[in-house]
């Protein structure tokens, strides 16, 4: 490694969740010249789970943002170079315009030189960031001529070039693997942009390279993507053009391709069965009044949801076996002696579902606080990949939109989610005597591989029950 190349160090997408694979570059915080410090926050980016700010991990100077904002980058690609020496002098960049200098400067050139004649083996290990700094010398080689003032520019080490030239025929003699347009046979792209393709379904050798020595970019591929999706789309050109500027495409990612993916594995692998039960819910928001003024309460959320939760609580701890998920891969049902309590949320970037973790150990006002902060948190966007990971059972509060019931879809990695309908004053039965009351629907999913319509319908009544009469929360604790 030169100096230079030490001099000059790069940061690289993290994964920031669990196992992700790519993260949108939603908004840079420094630009090039900018001065940065260790544990400076540089960027903010979008995974599939949640918005996450980057903190670099060393000091120095902006050298290069690698890619602009709304980029999708994946996890392990370089994303800035920094200059963490850049008091360092100019004596090094002035040493790279001369081919003949940069040998000198590093031996091992030649070797490099000739492996990236063959470009195919540097691409396959996802290449090496800094030879995208030796690259460009590389660039005025096409002239033949050059490697003449080469062996004058230095005695012993610039013969080393001298070889270079020689795999250059190699070029000549892949002819027959260049296609009719004087690209190679085998198109130049990174492993995931090739897998990109796959998915796609475009074939790379009819994509356009814009990348340096005709490299295929991801957005290479996407442009080839939407052309092929436009031709489809030309015998209904005229009508479309007339829908222009009444209609809106909004790329599927982030947070809402994670769900939708989610959704529909959960929805095709676990066999949901749903159940409903409506309830009198009187005497729980007369509750809910009265805990609003308690002293021990002040300052934290008290609704109706707190209530919910904490009969869903007691319903699991008399029924634990609701609590599980099925291990697939190991054929094993995994029971789970916590409660890690998912409440879904509706963002500006779609449903996620935070969880509380070890809820069933919280007091009354520590859930309403957790809760608070929970819902908080995640209309801000703030909500991190740990808050959204190891849930083990959710509520979704559908009431709040002035819906009755549904038919939730199981969280992933669950085996039971609870919709918690709209509080509707309506005509109910009390003491023998028709009476306005507040009622509710509730509505339970669950996973049958592992929970039977007994364990599905105990689960759900006990929480009505708590409802119904909420003293149960002291009685049946």
């Amino acid at each position: 490694m030169t100096a230079v190349e030490q001099r000059f160090r790069e940061f690289k997408m993290p994964d920031v969740g669990e196992g992700l694979t790519e993260a949108e570059i939603l908004k840079w915080f420094v630009a090039p010249g900018d001065t940065v410090t260790d544990g400076q926050v540089v960027c903010e980016v979008e995974t599939a789970k949640a918005a996450v700010e980057l903190p670099i991990p060393f000091d120095g100077v902006v050298h290069e943002l690698r890619f602009d904002e709304g980029t999708t980058v994946d996890v392990g690609t370089p994303i800035i170079s920094v200059d963490t020496d850049p008091g360092a002098g100019e004596a090094a960049p002035q040493a790279a315009p001369a081919a003949g200098e940069a040998v000198a400067e590093a031996p091992a050139a030649a070797p490099e030189s000739e492996e990236k004649e063959g470009r195919q083996a540097n691409l396959v290990g996802y290449g090496a960031a800094p030879a995208s700094t030796k690259r460009r010398p590389r660039k005025p080689l096409p002239s033949a001529q050059r490697p003449a003032p080469a062996p004058s520019a230095a005695a012993p080490a610039p013969q080393a070039p001298a070889p270079a030239p020689a795999p250059a025929p190699a070029r000549p003699e892949a002819a027959p693997e260049l296609n009719g347009s004087g690209r190679s046979a085998r198109p130049l792209a990174k492993p995931p942009v090739r897998k990109l393709a796959k998915d796609l379904g475009i074939d790379l050798e009819t994509v356009t390279p814009s990348g340096a020595d005709g490299i295929i970019t991801r957005e290479d591929v996407h442009a080839a993507a939407e052309a092929v999706q436009a031709a489809r789309e030309t015998p209904v050109a005229a009508p479309a053009t007339a829908a222009q500027g009444r209609e809106r495409r909004v790329p599927v990612k982030g947070v809402r391709k994670a769900t939708a993916q989610a959704m529909v594995n959960s929805a095709f692998t676990a066999p949901h069965v749903t159940e409903f039960v409506t309830v009198d819910v009187t005497r729980t928001m007369k509750l809910v009044s009265e805990l609003k003024q308690d002293p021990e309460l002040a300052g934290l959320r008290v609704n109706p949801l707190l209530l919910v939760a904490k009969a869903l609580l007691v319903a699991i701890r008399r029924n634990p076996d609701i609590n599980a998920t099925w291990d697939e891969g190991n054929q094993e049902i995994v029971y789970k002696d916590y409660v890690n309590l998912g409440i879904a949320a509706a963002t500006p970037r779609g449903l996620i579902v935070p969880n509380i973790k070890d809820a069933d150990a919280k007091t009354l006002p520590e859930l309403a606080s957790a809760l608070g902060e929970l819902v908080s948190t995640a209309r801000e966007g703030r909500t991190s990949p740990a808050e959204m990971s190891g849930g083990t059972i959710t509520i979704t509060n559908v009431g709040v939109f002035g819906i009755d019931a549904g038919t939730p879809i199981i969280n992933p990695g669950e085996s039971a989610i609870l919709a918690f309908g709209a509080v509707k004053l309506q005509p109910w039965v009390h003491k023998g005597e028709v009476k306005p009351r507040q009622v509710t629907t509730l509505a339970l999913s669950f996973d049958h591989r592992l929970v039977d319509g007994e364990l599905g319908s105990k689960v759900l009544a006990d929480v009505a029950a708590v409802l119904e009469r909420p003293k149960r929360l002291i009685t049946w604790a």
